[in-house]
């Protein structure tokens, strides 16, 4: 039985259709994303799973047991909000034993549980500090360790890490995802940062417009996207329009170029179809001897250093396409320069050829 079970949820604010028809199973343990733009109806489905807001249709259970019309503080849910929200005038002990005085438990386990959360996410030698001699890496742990202490059966996280600076989120994520393989709790993560979903997560949910575009594993997510939206939304893409060729997996490229896919293209009712390639996937030079490739020449437009490796932005046919190479290119893919790019029919993906709504 699935942890977590939406069923066709919906969310109207007047004329505004925030949630449309959400379908979703989270199994037991999961760490889950709900990732996209702002407005794209995320945190609605979270407010709704948490019980701050009622859904409009459409059914939520957990653990098998309907809870729309159950009081939030009785989902037995952990909710880690944007803002850290701790008590200022209380000590970081006292803020995470919180819950558990409102829920009367007894002194001994309260301070028991308390050392035992704070060790989790490393703050057992802060216990008596307020939250203003912290750092918002230090609170938002507190934060954390306050929505675990009273173990409950499901974890919302809604955008936790926005206010924190680049160096401090990656190092977060990384204590993110070492307690949530400590724990085993199951987890909903808001974000709509694409590489925090990819890091942290065993599924994505891709929302669009108030509506789950797709659901899938990260490398699923990014290799095999089931939208033009979630090819474009998550990394870099190359996206080709056209038409259907003679042979499958054969597009008539605009421009008049024939690029090929080792699938089956999809057109839709008016013959046009599309094709994906990840930067990474075209290669600066020519094709091994005998391998079936993708090749153009190109001129370079632009060369990005990531530090890593380049960024070659370069035109063909009026196209931008974006390439990733290894920083040794430079010399040969200088702005200006016309270079040689090829990609195997392998690593070139159909998508829908328009928004799907």
């Amino acid at each position: 039985m699935s942890h977590l079970q939406l069923v066709g949820v919906s969310k109207r604010y007047g004329a505004v259709q925030a949630v449309i028809d959400a379908a979703l199973e989270v199994q037991d343990g999961e760490f889950v994303s709900l990732l996209g733009p702002s407005g794209s109806g995320k945190t609605s489905t979270l407010m709704m799973i948490a019980g701050f807001e009622e859904p409009s249709e459409g059914s939520i259970l957990l653990g098998g047991q309907h809870v729309e019309n159950v009081p939030s503080n009785r989902r037995d849910i952990g909710m880690v909000f944007q803002s850290y929200a701790l008590f200022p005038h209380l000590s970081i002990a006292e803020n995470v034993a919180f819950p558990l005085k409102v829920r009367r438990r007894p002194a001994a386990a309260i301070d028991a549980a308390v050392k035992r959360v704070l060790a989790l996410v490393g703050l057992a030698d802060k216990a008596d500090r307020k939250p203003k001699q912290l750092s918002g890496g230090q609170q938002q742990r507190v934060a954390l360790a306050r929505a675990l202490v009273y173990e409950p059966k499901l974890l919302l996280l809604d955008e936790p890490l926005s206010a924190l600076d680049k160096n401090m989120r990656e190092q977060m994520q990384i204590e993110l995802r070492r307690i949530h393989q400590q724990v085993g709790i199951t987890t909903l993560y808001v974000t709509h940062d694409q590489s925090e979903a990819m890091t942290l997560s065993d599924r994505i949910v891709v929302f669009n417009h108030g509506r789950i575009e797709q659901v899938g594993t990260p490398l699923d997510v990014y290799a095999h996207p089931a939208s033009r939206f979630a090819a474009t939304f998550i990394g870099d893409s190359n996206i080709f329009d056209g038409r259907p060729g003679a042979s499958p997996g054969e597009l008539l490229a605009e421009g008049g170029f024939t690029v090929r896919a080792s699938r089956p293209l999809a057109a839709d009712r008016s013959g046009q179809a599309c094709l994906l390639v990840r930067p990474e996937d075209i290669h600066i030079g020519q094709p091994p001897e005998g391998a079936v490739a993708n090749t153009l020449v190109a001129r370079v437009s632009s060369v990005l250093n990531m530090g890593s490796g380049l960024l070659v932005i370069a035109q063909h046919g009026g196209r931008e396409l974006r390439v990733r190479a290894p920083v040794s290119a430079l010399a040969s893919a200088g702005e200006g320069a016309s270079i040689p790019l090829w990609w195997t029919p392998e690593s070139t993906w159909p998508i829908p050829p328009a928004a799907t709504h």
